[in-house]
């Protein structure tokens, strides 16, 4: 969403870096020309003039003027004035001290709410909260049943009564996860293609009845400024908590990220980044600001792979690593690891500098799903031996995968390429051990 933006900054800041001493002038123009980048990517209009008479104010102070480095100061000044626009730190969610707190999903249809409660129902699980989702849309067609099959999935109970009143099942719901020790309970509640009367009047009652300790609006990014919009109708009617934006890995310019916070002055709390249960990510002003200034984000790519990489298997791969016995097998492994944490462009822009050295755009997903055909076409013992692999073998592993043999032939390269690499590493101190 926000490679837009992030070429054009990287652009100013690039010719900016080639000159010497900056005057006011040469500030001048930058400034006009990050305020062009802002409005081409959607930001509010009075979120622009505000920022840019706050940036202007301290870049051409003496901390710019007098610095050796001055196009580094103008770039930081920038970076810390982004940060602050979007809200400076992380608001996480709050939670009763005692019994289960209520979390209401509020939101337009479309807008992703009944995906958003699963996701995040997945989140609070691996923090070992015990949720319960709660089908309060009783309205949209299959609404209830696509909440249930994103339960099963991902192995959290859902509590429904039908077509009952949406109230009465979000006062019952709060009961029954009382009754079984859920810690969080999360209300899926129902939306209109646009803001109406009845639907705010439902939201508020049953607001009322469960008195959530998080009321949060999930907001489409991809409508542009419109999100902004709907968010300050429903902080006015239901006193927001914080916001969801969904759709983060759309096409569109990303503006309503960066004006919501400064128009509603409710806190972003998560991000959705894929359609995936997994792809939801709490929201860090300061991480997100490095991604778009092509600074990386190292600390969610390590909890992204956190929550995907399996421990002992890491420890059994270091060992492999350590004898030499890496198999295509581990390779299989380790690429379907990788690819459930999302897609590969985005894992290579949390790395700094890598997006420069790597264009995503020659990154291409397909060429990991014919690797993945490649080796699952192979036998066990011809995974686990590559030397086996005559023509004979190669042209069956290729007819298999839908797959060219010099595909097969190239592949085996890289890898025992791989294999070689690895075991030049293996004669050097310093390889941990498990």
């Amino acid at each position: 969403m926000f490679s837009a933006l992030s070429d054009r900054l990287g652009a100013i800041f690039a010719r900016l870096r080639s000159r010497g001493k900056l005057t006011e002038a040469d500030v001048s123009e930058v400034l006009r020309e990050v305020r062009i980048a802002l409005l081409e990517a959607d930001v509010n209009l009075g979120v622009v003039k505000n920022f840019i008479a706050s940036i202007r104010e301290r870049a051409v102070g003496t901390e710019v003027t007098e610095s050796l480095t001055p196009a580094q100061a103008v770039v930081k000044i920038v970076h810390d004035g982004l940060i602050e626009l979007m809200g400076s730190v992380a608001e996480p969610l709050h939670f009763a001290p005692s019994g289960p707190t209520p979390i209401m999903l509020v939101g337009l249809q479309g807008s992703g709410k009944t995906t958003q409660a699963a996701k995040l129902a997945l989140r609070l699980q691996e923090q070992g909260r015990r949720p319960l989702l709660v089908a309060c849309d009783v309205y949209r067609p299959a609404a209830i049943d696509q909440l249930k099959v994103l339960g099963e999935q991902i192995g959290v109970p859902v509590y429904e009564e039908g077509t009952s009143a949406p109230t009465q099942i979000a006062r019952n719901a709060v009961a029954r996860a009382q009754q079984l020790g859920h810690g969080a309970v999360l209300l899926d509640t129902a939306g209109r293609l646009q803001i109406d009367e009845p639907l705010m009047r439902e939201l508020e009652a049953i607001k009322q009845a469960v008195s959530p300790l998080e009321t949060l609006l999930v907001v489409d990014a991809m409508t542009g400024q419109e999100a902004v919009n709907v968010a300050k109708v429903f902080d006015e009617r239901l006193n927001l908590s914080g916001l969801v934006l969904t759709k983060l890995d759309g096409d569109s310019r990303g503006g309503a990220a960066l004006s919501i916070r400064s128009v509603t002055g409710k806190p972003v709390k998560f991000i959705g980044t894929g359609e995936k249960v997994t792809a939801l990510e709490e929201f860090h002003p300061d991480r997100l600001v490095s991604r778009i200034l092509g600074m990386g984000d190292v600390l969610t790519l390590i909890e992204k792979s956190q929550r995907v990489f399996d421990e002992s298997k890491a420890k059994e791969l270091a060992s492999k690593l350590r004898t030499q016995k890496l198999t295509l097998q581990d390779f299989l492994d380790q690429l379907r690891q990788m690819r459930k944490m999302g897609p590969l462009g985005d894992l290579v822009k949390m790395i700094p500098n890598m997006g420069k050295l790597l264009p995503t755009q020659d990154l291409d997903e397909r060429e990991v799903g014919r690797i993945e055909a490649i080796i699952c076409s192979m036998t066990p013992r011809e995974r686990t031996d590559p030397a086996i692999l005559n023509a004979s073998r190669r042209r069956r592993i290729a007819a298999g995968s839908g797959t060219k043999v010099q595909d097969v032939n190239r592949l085996i390269k890289q890898f025992e390429a791989s294999r070689q690499m690895m075991k030049q590493l293996g004669r050097m101190r310093g390889l941990p051990k498990m």
